[in-house]
């Protein structure tokens, strides 16, 4: 049986590393690059996986280069596949990202396969659907696979974590079912309106996301930690003081850890306390599924 569910994107992370950020129509010199694994979804399944979760991934790839290294990359993690699709139709999607000395990133997505998993492919695993306590969603499938997968989880009565990023309008019959919305400042200023640039701003951004129907809203704040919110209470949890080397990911490595946690029936602070060291020690290395933390780096931090 799956501890964590995760519905969402698997897509080839092609990483540039430069001194500074090339600006509109400038070409820089880059001083490295690499191809790894990465995509929202494989990001946060692989964050889960190597905290000690069973992790059960729905994805979709291409039958190509990149979609072989794919399915190398879910067997060395130890993520089930029974559900990850192929397909000739698509290719295996893939992520230009720059990265340059300050651990800022720039990044195009192109969803390729997993843009294309579908509703009724989702709901041909809903048999895991019936198992898993956590769904973990993001957005960069279609989303009607999205809805597909909460309508599933909440029929079921799962805990569901939606990470809202990339950003794109919402509709409140999701949210409605949603028991923890994981937005960044730039993510839950775009949802509300509300520029997020301290604790009062989060709340008030939070209070609209709650009114709209969610459970929880947990704020992250990149090195400043998190803000915590629902209808019976309130609470920053602090970030974790490192030297950032790549911040790429690190969204990722929160929401992959809160579901483990969460999985497990910890008290919220806590898990989010963790899941804010598993974004810290990710970003101090390089890449994004092959930076996720385990238990024992957690422990040390």
């Amino acid at each position: 049986m799956p501890d964590v569910l995760i519905v969402g994107s698997y897509i080839t992370d092609l990483t540039a590393r430069t001194a500074a950020l090339p600006k509109p129509g400038e070409t820089v010199i880059g001083t490295d690059f690499q191809t790894g694994p990465g995509g929202k979804g494989g990001n946060q399944a692989a964050a889960a996986a190597r905290l000690g979760s069973e992790v059960v991934f729905v994805t979709k790839i291409g039958r190509d280069a990149f979609g072989e290294q794919a399915k190398h990359h879910f067997m060395k993690e130890g993520i089930a596949d029974t559900y990850i699709i192929e397909t000739e139709e698509a290719p295996t999607g893939t992520a230009l990202i720059a990265v340059d000395d300050k651990g800022e990133n720039m990044i195009v997505v192109t969803p390729g396969a997993c843009g294309h998993l579908s509703a009724g492919e989702v709901e041909q695993a809903e048999k895991v659907f019936e198992e898993a306590p956590v769904l973990l969603l993001q957005l960069e499938t279609g989303m009607g696979a999205v809805e597909k997968a909460a309508e599933l989880a909440f029929r079921k009565g799962a805990e569901i974590i939606l990470n809202p990023a990339p950003y794109r309008e919402l509709p409140d019959r999701l949210l409605q079912k949603v028991t923890y919305l994981t937005p960044n400042e730039t993510e839950a200023e775009e949802m509300t309106g509300v520029a997020v640039t301290d604790k009062d701003s989060a709340e008030k951004a939070a209070a609209i996301l709650l009114s709209r129907g969610v459970s929880t809203v947990i704020i992250t704040l990149g090195r400043k930690g998190c803000f915590v919110m629902n209808n019976y209470e309130k609470f920053t949890v602090s970030g974790e003081p490192v030297k950032a080397v790549d911040t790429t990911g690190a969204g990722d490595a929160f929401n992959g850890a809160l579901a483990h946690f969460i999985s497990t029936g910890m008290e919220l602070h806590e898990a989010c306390l963790l899941a804010n060291r598993a974004a810290a020690v990710s970003v101090t290395r390089t890449g994004t599924a092959p930076a996720m933390a385990r238990l024992e780096e957690l422990k040390r931090l």
